[in-house]
């Protein structure tokens, strides 16, 4: 099949793209290398476009001709940055979705993947956070994404597209050196980073209702991600027009503590987090409940928090950099 993915030169998205190309499918890279790296996709099919612009439709749209599938990667991810600037934000994610919705349209492409998020649910919290729960962000980035996942729906309604949108959990590890996050956001690869620098990490709150009472999230191996993205895929092109949302985590938690506990284990180094009050919106519990995607495309994540810590270790001490 000939798919595109747009964002294609991303953390999460080269992964897809090189699994893609792997299992023998052609594949067409969009990406404005804003925080994607053109190495990470080098071999492959990269086109630069910023598709904020307008213009943008008439020029992808010759890309998107003949394709099977269009996997939708591209967006900015830092919520830090949609609290300052909520307009700028929603013009980059929505904005840059809406060029590429424009495009499929314009070029016929019958399958459309959304990179959707858990952000999506708010301050919902527990152990089985499952898709027919209330979606209320609390933040210009999950508003982002809400908005998406409606703007993919009504155009697939529209156009008569199969479509789906994955709502990720904390999605962290790398499959390749060259592959791994540049954007050190998540507690994992904070963690290891502090570790590396001889610093101590942090513990925010050990009073919470937990077994060891720090907070419990949801870590799910890119890799896994990854394997769902091409069964959601597969899935799709062999479905009647329609639009799907599915959760993609492990159902398991981890504490912060374990998390801390695993990266010690790992790099062999002694580790001696701080202690400190609360962060002000810090739910208890965040973990998918991933019964709908299991039961609908038989996927499950197969790694462990185990193998996820190894592979951020093991790429930090590589030695190995990949520049814009």
């Amino acid at each position: 099949m000939k798919i595109v993915v747009t964002g294609g030169a991303g953390y999460i998205g080269a992964h897809v793209a090189w699994a893609l190309d792997s299992r023998g499918h052609h594949v067409t890279i969009i990406d404005d290398l804003s925080s994607g790296i053109a190495a990470r996709v080098d071999g492959l099919d990269l086109h630069v476009v910023d598709l904020v612009e307008p213009s943008s439709v008439e020029a992808i749209t010759p890309m998107l001709d003949g394709a099977d599938a269009v996997a939708h990667f591209a967006a900015r991810k830092s919520v830090g940055d949609s609290v300052r600037h909520p307009a700028w934000y929603m013009q980059q994610n929505v904005g840059a979705l809406a060029t590429v919705l424009l495009a499929v349209e314009a070029a016929s492409v019958p399958t459309f993947l959304f990179s959707s998020s858990a952000a999506v649910y708010g301050s919902t919290e527990g152990l089985g956070i499952h898709e027919d729960l209330p979606t209320r962000p609390i933040n210009p980035y999950g508003e982002t994404k809400l908005t998406g996942e409606r703007l993919v729906a009504a155009t697939t309604t529209a156009l008569g597209l199969r479509s789906a949108s994955l709502r990720y959990f904390n999605a962290a590890g790398t499959g390749r050196a060259e592959l791994a996050d540049s954007l050190i956001t998540n507690l994992i690869p904070i963690v290891v980073k502090q570790v590396l620098d001889g610093e101590d990490p942090v513990i925010f709150g050990e009073d919470y209702p937990t077994v060891d009472g720090t907070c419990v999230r949801d870590f799910i191996h890119v890799l896994d991600l990854v394997d769902a993205h091409l069964e959601t895929l597969e899935f799709l092109c062999a479905q009647d027009p329609g639009h799907h949302i599915f959760n993609v985590g492990t159902g398991r938690g981890a504490s912060v503590a374990e998390v801390i506990a695993t990266v010690a284990k790992v790099s062999g180094r002694p580790v001696s987090p701080r202690r400190e009050v609360r962060r002000a919106g810090d739910p208890a519990v965040a973990v998918a409940d991933p019964t709908r995607i299991a039961r609908t495309l038989g996927w499950r994540s197969r790694r462990t928090l185990d193998d996820i810590v190894t592979s951020v270790w093991h790429t930090a001490t590589s030695g190995t950099e990949v520049r814009p």
